[in-house]
This record gives structure tokens, C-alpha cells and sequence, in this order.
């Protein structure tokens, strides 16, 4: 494929990573996502990994659907999609060129399975070293610094607690009680009161901790350990905000396309 048609390597297709894909798209890059066979996600409306388990999913105005392989990456960029490949080890490099990648798996902690050092790598959030293990490294944190681009150093680390909605942080999230088989018994978007039960874990229950609205859950029948992030309500009464893309994942977005479009300007300059 020709350089030409600026492709960008995303590793991950959860909401952050789809949002990185979003901006990129809008710009006119073209973008393929590799995700793992069985990608856990909460926030499913706006997550393009959804196209692993469903062929295909549309995140606002963008669709992303299933590839099977490179041959399919290239019929799918050509019609405007965004394809959605599983592919955990980024094999598709060898047989795709692109001119950048982004590491959005929000790991959260360094990682040693990039093999592919010569292509430019963009990381978002913890775990990534500018100027060692990558070109730049997007901050992930909300607060002043959010998006931030940082061309020497390391982002802010983990703090393990979400970013505050109507004076409502950590309680926001659903954790499993126990390990087993989740069941939901709510739908994103549907909304709910306190103490309502919203799903189950092993015949467990887990209820909402205050009023608002399902904004994620992970899918029915998925196994996970106890303590998995299952789920995360909204206090705002407005289901909308479960299918529009994050003003953090937009934000972030916008830095990973700077970034991108310096090294571009970049290359053509040489």
C-alpha cells in the first residue's frame, strides 16, 4: 500500500483508543486497530473493539468493521471504514506500511513486546518513555496536564480513580464481586436508581451506587476474576453521553494528530 494513503497503526480499540482514532480519521488518515481475540471492554458504545465480537460497530459517524487480514485492511480503508484487525502482536506491519504507530492499550505500565522499534511509536499514558521507547507520549490523566505531548520523560502515573462527574468519582465504577460469569441485568444506556441491581457475578449482585444512567458494562456471558472493573454509572441523567465519544478521548486525540502531523511535515521536509 502506498505511503501515501497515511496509515496509522493503533494498538487497542477501547473508548480512549477509539477516540485517537476518531481525530485521526476525521483528518484523513487512514487507521487500522489490532486488538486481542477476546478485547474486554466497558464502555461499548464508543469502543471500535466492539467490531471483534459484533463484524461491525458505528461510533458516532465512523464505522469499523472485522478484517481478516491485510488484503481485507486495504478493501476496507479504500470504503472509508476504519478496520478492526485481531492482531495481538501487530504482525500487520509487515505486511501494511505505515508511517506511525499508537499504543493505546492503556496498559499502564511498561511493556517490552514492541519488536517493531523503527516505527515511530506515539504512547498514551502511563508506561512509555519519551526519547527511549518512543517518539512521544500523550498524558492520560485528567487535570491541567490532560493530553499533554511529552517529548522527554513520562506521563503522570496511575491513580487508579476516574475523573470526576457531578461530584462523583470511584463510586462511578462497578467492580465484580467475585470471580465468574457476568450477567447483566441493565443495558447501557438504560437508567437506573440507587441500589438497584444492575448485574450479576455468579448469582452475586452488584446495584448502583446512586441515581444516573448505565454509560457502560461489559458483555454478557464474558468470565472475569473478582474485582474486574465491570461497569461504571453516570450521574448525569442524559444516555446520550453513552454513545458520544469522551471530551478526554477527543483531547488526547488531538495531541496524538499533532504529534502525527509534525512528523509527517517532518518527512516531507527531508
Amino acid at each position: 500500500m502506498s505511503p501515501k494513503k497515511k496509515l496509522i497503526l493503533i494498538r487497542g480499540g477501547g473508548d480512549l483508543a477509539s477516540g485517537v482514532a476518531a481525530v485521526l480519521h476525521r483528518a484523513g488518515f487512514g487507521v487500522v486497530i489490532c486488538e486481542l481475540p477476546e478485547p474486554l471492554m466497558v464502555r461499548r458504545k464508543v469502543a471500535l473493539a466492539e467490531a471483534v465480537w459484533d463484524q461491525a460497530i458505528q461510533v458516532e459517524e465512523i464505522t469499523a468493521e472485522l478484517a481478516a487480514d491485510a488484503a481485507d485492511c486495504e478493501r476496507l480503508l479504500k470504503e472509508g471504514k476504519i478496520p478492526v484487525l485481531v492482531d495481538p502482536g501487530a504482525e500487520i506491519v509487515k505486511s501494511i506500511e505505515f508511517i506511525a504507530a499508537v499504543d493505546g492499550r492503556m496498559l499502564k505500565k511498561a511493556t517490552t513486546d514492541w519488536e517493531f522499534t523503527e516505527l515511530p511509536l506515539i504512547g498514551i499514558g502511563p508506561g512509555f518513555t519519551a526519547g527511549l521507547d518512543c517518539m512521544a507520549v500523550i498524558e492520560s490523566n485528567r487535570g491541567p496536564n490532560l493530553a499533554k505531548i511529552i517529548w522527554q520523560g513520562q506521563a503522570e502515573p496511575n491513580t487508579r480513580v476516574p475523573g470526576i462527574v457531578h461530584g462523583y468519582g470511584l463510586e462511578r465504577v462497578l467492580y465484580s464481586p467475585c470471580e465468574g460469569i457476568v450477567e447483566p441485568v441493565l443495558k447501557i444506556g438504560d437508567s437506573v436508581k440507587k441500589g438497584e441491581k444492575v448485574a450479576e457475578v455468579d448469582g452475586q449482585p452488584v446495584y448502583a451506587p446512586f441515581d444516573g444512567v448505565v454509560r457502560g458494562m461489559l458483555r454478557q456471558g464474558i468470565s472475569v476474576k473478582a474485582h474486574t472493573k465491570l461497569g461504571d454509572v453516570d450521574p448525569r441523567p442524559d444516555p446520550s453521553f453513552c454513545v458520544k465519544i469522551s471530551d478526554k478521548a477527543l483531547a488526547i486525540g488531538e495531541s496524538v494528530l499533532e504529534v502525527v502531523e509534525t512528523l509527517t511535515q517532518t518527512a516531507n521536509d527531508a
